[in-house]
């Protein structure tokens, strides 16, 4: 089998949808011989930031000498980087070996009463079955939706951490805040150290509750450990964290956005709890190079100047705010072009109205992706006086270009599987020149 063989099969499980459950994932460790209970893992949920924090912790962990894997969704650049060691995905011919260990045994579940796995159990159960076949210290799990039944919740964590609750896949998790917080709260485990900067008061008390249902020490941002002394300094966030722990001042990071500084601030807190766990050294030095060095694809990313381009996977109301925040952070001054799609199943109009008012025009277009919405329905939820539609990105992207001088911004968002098609579209054209 060749790896683009062994894509495509991954892909094909698709079909068989969302299955929240971990019945087929307990399966699969059975017979696979618990990998799960070879690692030493932090699993963290929420629902933005998972893919930021989970960066800043591993650059740390990897600062101080440790071999770390981690488990992340969706990929930006290419698929293997879903499942990675030490930032570097996993090389083709180790994912084509787990694939054809994992195959027989999905052929064998479909003939069980548990059913057929889905593309993400696959993945997931290979991610176990290759990290544990590695020379490693710590993994780092991401979930993939909500926590209580993803299937990434068969891991029997060191740690746990929860970025925050918002308003995100609703049709699976639930339409209110206390909804969606008891499945994040479902990866919080017996004794286990929680580390938390969700401040959505119902979603809290959800989490609170839950933990405290555990016998889980809690960590909050802003009660027990926090950030201050925050500012902008040429182009860097720059803060002080403070902690029982510890405190370190005048960290530098380069990732854009105050919410990027409460990621920061999670990661510092988690590794020093794990040090105190672990009986790991703590150089601060090596903290904060970690952090300064941690870079993440599609957040906020400046990928071109004159004009500046930025992509950002913001893909919910949350998310978008946060966006608008950074825009008018990093760029008060300046006229500013947005392209914009999305998944269908969001709630667009209301993501629209975010938006509208903060871009001098507006292009709505779409995507190759199951789910993407048509450029018609964008346009028809836009209220934007300056609104095109465009069914190929692509030109969607040439007209921004067009249309905005040297010192403008166009911002291309919506969707993190939207994102990675622009980047990739981007890279190739650089590759070219």
């Amino acid at each position: 089998m060749h790896i683009q063989e062994a894509i495509e099969w991954i892909h094909s499980r698709l079909s068989f949808g969302i299955k929240p459950g971990l019945k087929r994932m307990e399966w699969f460790m059975e017979q696979l011989g618990h990998p799960e209970k070879k690692l030493k893992a932090i699993h963290i949920a929420g629902t933005n930031g998972k893919g930021s924090t989970l960066s800043y912790l591993r650059n740390i962990l990897e600062n101080h000498g440790f071999q770390v894997g981690t488990f992340t969704s969706p990929y930006i650049v290419q698929f293997n980087e879903r499942i990675s060691l030490n930032g570097t995905p996993i090389q083709d011919e180790d994912l084509v070996y787990h694939v054809n260990r994992i195959k027989p045994l999905c052929e064998e579940l479909e003939n069980t009463s548990l059913g057929p796995a889905t593309e993400f159990e696959v993945i997931t159960a290979m991610a176990f079955d290759y990290f544990a076949s590695q020379n490693i210290d710590y993994v780092i799990f991401e979930t993939g939706l909500g926590g209580r039944l993803d299937s990434t919740n068969i891991v029997n964590p060191l740690l746990t951490i929860i970025t925050n609750v918002g308003k995100d896949h609703m049709h699976i998790l639930g339409e209110t805040y206390e909804q969606i917080a008891h499945e994040k709260a479902g990866i919080i485990k017996k004794g286990i150290p929680l580390i938390t900067a969700a401040d959505q008061k119902d979603a809290r008390r959800v989490i609170l509750n839950k933990a405290n249902e555990q016998h889980a020490t809690v960590y909050e941002f802003g009660h027990d450990f926090s950030a201050h002394d925050h500012y902008l300094n040429k182009g860097m966030e720059t803060f002080t964290f403070s902690s029982m722990l510890g405190q370190l001042p005048d960290i530098e990071i380069s990732m854009k956005g105050t919410h990027q500084v409460t990621n920061a601030s999670l990661a510092i807190q988690a590794f020093l709890l794990l040090s105190r766990m672990e009986h790991i050294h703590v150089d601060p030095s090596l903290v904060k190079n970690g952090l300064k060095d941690t870079k993440w694809p599609g957040r906020f990313e400046v990928i071109q100047e004159h004009p500046t381009i930025v992509l950002d996977g913001a893909h919910n109301e949350e998310g978008l705010l946060t966006l608008v925040d950074t825009l008018t952070r990093y760029y008060p001054e300046q006229n500013r072009h947005l392209v914009f799609t999305a998944l269908k199943d969001k709630p667009i109009a209301r993501m629209l109205r975010i938006l509208e008012d903060h871009f001098d025009s507006v292009r709505l277009t779409t995507f190759d992706f199951p789910r993407s919405i048509s450029p018609m329905d964008l346009y028809q939820q836009c209220s934007s006086k300056n609104k095109y539609r465009y069914d190929d990105w692509t030109k969607a992207i040439e007209d921004s270009l067009k249309s905005a001088s040297r010192d403008d911004i166009i911002v291309i968002t919506g969707s993190l599987y939207f994102i990675s098609e622009v980047r990739n579209f981007f890279d190739r054209i650089k590759g070219l020149c």
